[in-house]
Formats: C-alpha cells, sequence, structure tokens
C-alpha cells in the first residue's frame, strides 16, 4: 500500500504557517476618527483559523491577508550563534517592535493632537504684529486742492506695534467639539492597549505553531527510525528468500514517504520561524532556537457567564467603543448647538507713530454676540448626521458586547473539546504504536507479510499528527480565551499552563 507522503491529518498543520498569518487578520483595527477598535469580523476570522488548524481530515486554507500585526521594525542585526527565545522573551520583542501595536500609538498620538486643536478654540489668542509704513498722498488724485497748499503731502513714515487678544466668552459648539475630541483620545488609548492584548495573540499563536512544528519533526523522526527498521526487516527476509520482492519495494515506499515527510516538516518550521521574527522585530537570518514548550494541562471549571462578566470589566476595546459612543453623542449636541449664539471679546494695545520716541499707547476693545439667523438646512443636516453616528456608534457597541460573549463561549466550547481530541487522540498514539510492533513481530516471524506492518505504520503516523493537532488546537483555544477575557498580557502563563 503507497502512501502519500503528507498525511490529511499532516497537512493540518503545514498549513500551520498560513493559520499563523490569519491570526494577523486580528491585527485589522477599524479606524474611527483618530481612534482604533478591533475590527470584529477580524476577530471572526481569527478564531475560524484556529478551528480549521485542528479540522479532521485537514482544511485548504486560502492564502489571507496580512494585517499590520504580521509585520514590525527590525531590531537590531543578527549574530552568528543561535539566539535562545522563550515565548516571554518572544512577547516581550513583540510588545516592543510589532508594527500594529507602533501604528495605535501613533493613532494615540493623532487623537491627541486633534483634541489640543480642538481645545484652542476655548483658550484666548493673542497675535502680534509690527509694521512700519512710509507714504507719500497726492490730494489732487482725490479731488482735493486748496489754493496756495502743495498736493503732495509726505513722503511720511508711521510705526505701529500691536498686539492682539482674541477670547470666546461663550460658545458651546467648541467647547462640545472638544468634549468630542477628548473622548475620542480617550479611545485611542484603550485601543492602544487592547492592540497589546493583540500582539501577545499573535505571538504566542505564532510561537504555538513552532512548538507544533518541532513536535512534529519529532513524530517524523520517530517514524522514520520505524520505517527503517520495516525496511531493514524487508531486506533482510527477501535477501533469505522468505519474503517477495514486494515486501521490500513496499517499505522502500513507507521510508522515501517518511523522509519527503521530514523535509516538508523541517520547511513548515523554518517557515513559521519567518513569520515569528517577523512578528517580533528579529531580523530574518538570525538563528533561534525555542527554549519553552506547551504540554497539555487542563483548564477545568469554565463559566461562561462568570468569564463574560470578567471580560466586561477587562476588555479595553469594549470601554474605547464606549468613549467612542460619548463622543458621537458629544459631537451630536454640538450640532444641535450650533444654533445658539456665541460670545467673544477681541482687543489689540499697542503703539504708535511716526518714530518710537515720538509715539503713543492706543487701544480697543471689542465686545460681539454672533448668532445663525437662518440656516436650517444646514442645521438640520448636521443634526442628523450626528445622529445617525451615534446611533451606530450604539449598535455597533451593543454588537461588540455580544461578541466578546460569543468570543468567550466559542473559546470555552474549543477547549472543551479539544481537551476530549487529547486525551483520545493519545490513547490512539499508544494504540497505534502497539499494533505497529506487534505487526512487526508477526512479519519478523513470518506469520504475515509487511502489508500489516505498512498499514500500522500509516495508523501512527496519522495518530501521531492526531495528537499533536489537538494539543496545538486546546493551547491556542486557551490562547484565545484570555485575549477574549482581556488577560492575555498578564495572565497568558495561567491560561497557557492551566489553573
Amino acid at each position: 500500500m503507497q502512501r502519500n507522503a503528507v498525511s490529511p491529518a499532516r497537512r493540518v498543520l503545514t498549513a500551520g504557517g498560513l493559520a499563523s498569518l490569519l491570526l494577523l487578520a486580528a491585527a485589522g483595527y477599524a479606524q474611527g476618527g483618530s481612534t482604533g477598535a478591533t475590527s470584529s469580523a477580524d476577530a471572526k476570522a481569527t478564531k475560524g483559523a484556529l478551528q480549521q488548524l485542528a479540522a479532521p481530515g485537514g482544511v485548504n486554507l486560502a492564502a489571507p491577508t496580512l494585517g499590520s500585526f504580521g509585520g514590525s521594525l527590525v531590531e537590531g542585526k543578527a549574530t552568528d550563534g543561535v539566539l535562545d527565545l522563550s515565548l516571554d522573551d518572544a512577547i516581550a520583542r513583540g510588545l516592543r517592535q510589532n508594527l500594529g501595536l507602533i501604528l495605535q500609538a501613533s493613532a494615540q498620538q493623532n487623537a491627541h493632537g486633534q483634541q489640543m486643536e480642538q481645545l484652542q478654540a476655548l483658550l484666548p489668542t493673542v497675535t502680534g504684529d509690527a509694521s512700519i509704513e512710509v507714504e507719500q498722498v497726492d490730494l489732487a488724485a482725490f479731488g482735493l486742492k486748496f489754493p496756495g497748499l502743495n498736493p503732495i503731502i509726505g513722503p511720511f513714515q508711521v510705526e505701529d506695534f500691536r498686539a492682539y487678544l482674541t477670547q470666546s466668552l461663550v460658545n458651546v459648539p467648541a467647547l462640545e467639539n472638544y468634549i468630542a475630541a477628548k473622548h475620542n483620545f480617550a479611545a485611542a488609548k484603550l485601543s492602544a492597549n487592547d492592540a497589546r492584548e493583540m500582539v501577545v495573540l499573535t505571538v504566542g499563536n505564532a510561537y504555538l505553531l513552532c512548538i507544533a512544528d518541532a513536535a512534529r519533526i519529532s513524530a517524523v523522526t520517530a517514524e522514520l527510525a520505524a520505517s527503517k527498521l520495516s525496511l531493514d526487516q524487508a531486506t533482510a527476509s527477501h535477501d533469505a528468500g522468505v519474503s517477495p520482492r514486494l515486501d521490500v519495494l513496499r517499505a522502500q515506499v513507507d521510508y522515501q514517504n517518511e523522509q519527503q515527510a521530514l523535509i516538508s516538516t523541517n520547511n513548515q518550521l523554518a517557515k513559521d520561524k519567518l513569520s515569528l521574527a517577523r512578528a517580533i522585530g528579529l531580523p530574518l537570518d538570525q538563528a533561534i532556537r525555542l527554549t519553552d514548550s506547551e504540554p497539555y494541562s487542563a483548564l477545568d471549571n469554565l463559566d461562561p457567564a462568570a468569564a463574560f462578566t470578567q471580560a466586561l470589566k477587562n476588555r479595553k476595546d469594549l470601554a474605547a467603543a464606549n468613549e467612542q459612543v460619548k463622543a458621537a453623542e458629544a459631537e451630536m449636541t454640538a450640532a444641535r448647538a450650533s444654533q445658539l449664539p456665541t460670545v467673544k471679546f477681541s482687543g489689540d494695545f499697542g503703539d504708535i507713530g511716526q518714530t518710537a520716541d515720538h509715539s503713543h499707547g492706543t487701544y480697543s476693545a471689542t465686545g460681539s454676540v454672533s448668532a445663525p439667523i437662518l440656516q436650517i438646512a444646514k442645521t438640520r443636516g448636521e443634526e442628523e448626521v450626528a445622529g445617525a453616528q451615534v446611533q451606530q456608534s450604539r449598535d455597533k457597541l451593543a454588537d461588540h458586547v455580544q461578541q466578546i460573549n460569543a468570543e468567550i463561549r466559542d473559546s470555552i466550547l474549543d477547549i472543551q473539546s479539544a481537551a476530549k481530541l487529547v486525551e483520545a487522540a493519545k490513547s490512539n498514539v499508544e494504540l497505534a504504536n502497539e499494533a505497529l510492533s506487534e505487526t512487526q513481530q508477526r512479519y519478523q516471524a513470518g506469520v504475515s507479510d509487511n502489508l500489516p506492518v505498512s498499514q500500522a505504520q500509516a495508523s501512527v503516523e496519522q495518530a501521531n499528527d492526531q495528537y499533536i493537532a489537538a494539543l496545538y488546537q486546546h493551547n491556542a483555544a486557551k490562547l484565545s480565551l484570555a485575549r477574549a477575557l482581556g488577560v492575555a498580557e498578564t495572565n497568558l502563563k495561567d491560561y497557557l499552563g492551566g489553573k
């Protein structure tokens, strides 16, 4: 029986590189004004990728669209040695160099700048002006003629040094626009904090994929050794005239398939390490060695209702969405207040004269009240636009709350399901190895040909694939739950290590 070089279950993990990139789709931050909030669509895509990764029979993953969290700013240069990299080290590097987090920090700075711009409308404005004017006037050009008087006056010089002050005393729209900008800045800061959670999710998943690849390499190496033993047995039996050439050919095909699988798995690990390096700012030519492993550790006593309550307190993106609702409400108030009168004070003080020695101080002070009289369409239009934005932001907030609830429940279901899969797959590995040993002994004793050996080797390979995929799915689901609760950065080890 000839087998493919890569079994369906193995393809689940060799597609892991794409899954690590799919996770980066969660980096898409929808910009609302000057702030950003995690895209629910991207979060769903991420969850779907994690679920598909360990689906029975493998999946056909399409090439994903990379988000900014898949990139980084490279820190330092590659060294000749191998860099030992723990999960904590990888996350720490990501929190310094990940592009998504850096861009979110820039968005926060942009929101602060807009807040300061709106604040200026409420603060006094002082400007200075200095002028020196030299004139010569022809009175005749203005129709002024006086007998005995030269119509040409000048040239003469006027110097004027003056400071101007303007101050809004009552300006409700400007005040509400500033309040809106203040809420937008608060939302930007919260989104930047939430971006740290996304970095942990991205880097953690990329690291877990590399761990799964390394486990797969160990499994394939063991399978290769078993195939070599079967090949040696078949060759010896054939040379002794006990078994046909077909047994040798079958064993050789199995052995070469395992060689191809080892090449493919090593290549996948190298690619997933590149994805990890891209997310944390390591030079791509830097050799790295993963120092952490995440063995199976159960996470029990999960209460969806209690977890949802915890998430409502911890999720920064939810708090950012709430701030955006407040910003939209302030903008709606500003639109309505545009019908109100505004009160402004303006004044100037300066020194004017022919020269600095021949000058005198002058000043003026003006108080003004202005009010719109007839701009019905403009006012109504602004109110409708602002009202629609308020309703949209409220609807998005309500949906985001339910999306978080769904993410928590999905993650808990995945954890519980994956835990059962891990136990079943572990038992299958033990049984498959026992069956392989039995068939090898039967073949060596001449009781049967090596077809059962080949079939048993395929069962061992499939069982190993399913076990590794189940372990990855379990750890990825726990990582997703930590993110859904908003505690990925602070409590990641608690969830990956179990409670």
